[in-house]
């Protein structure tokens, strides 16, 4: 029997405890090898579905792979969530992550997954304000005025949103908290029809994402008292924000990248310095202008710790309003 020296045995022995890790190294280097699929929570066509588009088309001409859309819309966005939760950890699928994802945590009693700890955080992509725009023939112009308005009459003004526990929802329902007002919330399936209906004045008030409404505020059509974001948008420049009136007050749409939670490490670096890479290419910047959002760079840490944070800050406001998912 051939015996080796201790050292020279021990050496070899570490190398063999090694190899197991070895695999994992090699396929993130050699990522991607394939297609890679986005699913997307939300149908065709939208604004999340727009941008998945941009970015998986980005990763495809710098990584040699398509990077393809999947529509996956339904129960707020938990349908494409939870196929997600449930794909291999292998890189080769990414879920497009909204505020829905942390708000759906609160909202839902029961869900097959807790996206918290089930979906890795690659990066964070745009965020983009919210307008409280109102109907022109409602007699307030300053957010001040609509206060005072809704005061002498409670519940008589209606609040348009996306549906129910949408952003447009939430972000009322933390506007009605933090004024001590009361509106009659109507859900919608989805934000177009709740604007449609605010300009044909069935509603007076909505708290919209920007690119559903901007072009009907330009129009004259809709009557901005002020974006919901800390600073001013480049967009309505001319616009107030909500906390110059209300201190404190702060919500926005954004939008990012996950993944099933075991990925290696290796591939969610090298995905998040793509995407970084892409949202500071000028010509994405200017894409994502036209629709009055910004890049949102960031590392896998700090998306995560943004998540957590809206997590927390959306569950209060739906136990204390009492928000139920339809």
């Amino acid at each position: 029997m051939l015996k080796l020296p201790r050292r020279k045995f021990l050496h070899l022995a570490a190398g063999a405890a090694a190899l197991p890790a070895m695999p994992s190294v090699v396929r993130a280097q050699a990522y991607p090898t394939r297609p890679v699929r986005i699913i997307v929570g939300y149908a065709a066509g939208g604004m999340s579905d727009t941008i998945a588009r941009v970015i998986g088309q980005r990763l495809s001409e710098r990584l040699d792979q398509p990077f393809v859309v999947e529509n996956r819309a339904g129960a707020g966005t938990n349908i494409g969530t939870e196929a997600a939760v449930k794909s291999p950890p292998d890189g080769y699928t990414l879920l497009w992550v909204t505020p829905a994802n942390a708000i759906n945590t609160t909202l839902y009693d029961k869900l097959n997954f807790n996206f918290v700890r089930d979906i890795a955080p690659v990066g964070s992509v745009l965020r983009v304000p919210l307008v409280m725009v109102i109907n022109p023939s409602l007699p307030t112009r300053t957010v001040p005025e609509f206060v005072a308005y809704a005061k002498a009459n409670p519940s008589r003004i209606s609040m348009a949103s996306a549906g129910v526990g949408s952003d447009p929802h939430v972000s009322g329902e933390l506007f009605k908290m933090m004024t001590g007002i009361d509106m009659v919330h109507v859900p919608y399936r989805g934000g177009a029809p709740a604007v449609a209906d605010l300009i044909g004045g069935q509603v007076q008030v909505m708290f919209a994402v920007m690119p559903e409404c901007i072009e009907h505020v330009r129009a004259g059509k809709l009557r901005p008292l002020a974006v919901t974001t800390a600073t001013r948008s480049d967009a309505l420049a001319d616009i107030p924000t909500v906390s110059d009136f209300v201190p404190g007050y702060e919500a926005m749409g954004w939008q990012g990248v996950g993944v099933p939670r075991d990925v290696p490490g290796a591939i969610i670096n090298h995905l998040s310095r793509e995407i970084n890479s892409a949202l500071a290419d000028p010509k994405i910047s200017a894409r994502f202008a036209e629709l009055g959002s910004t890049p949102f760079p960031g590392s896998p840490a700090d998306f995560g710790k943004f998540i957590t944070d809206e997590t927390e800050k959306w569950g209060k406001v739906v136990r204390a309003a009492n928000i139920k998912a339809e």
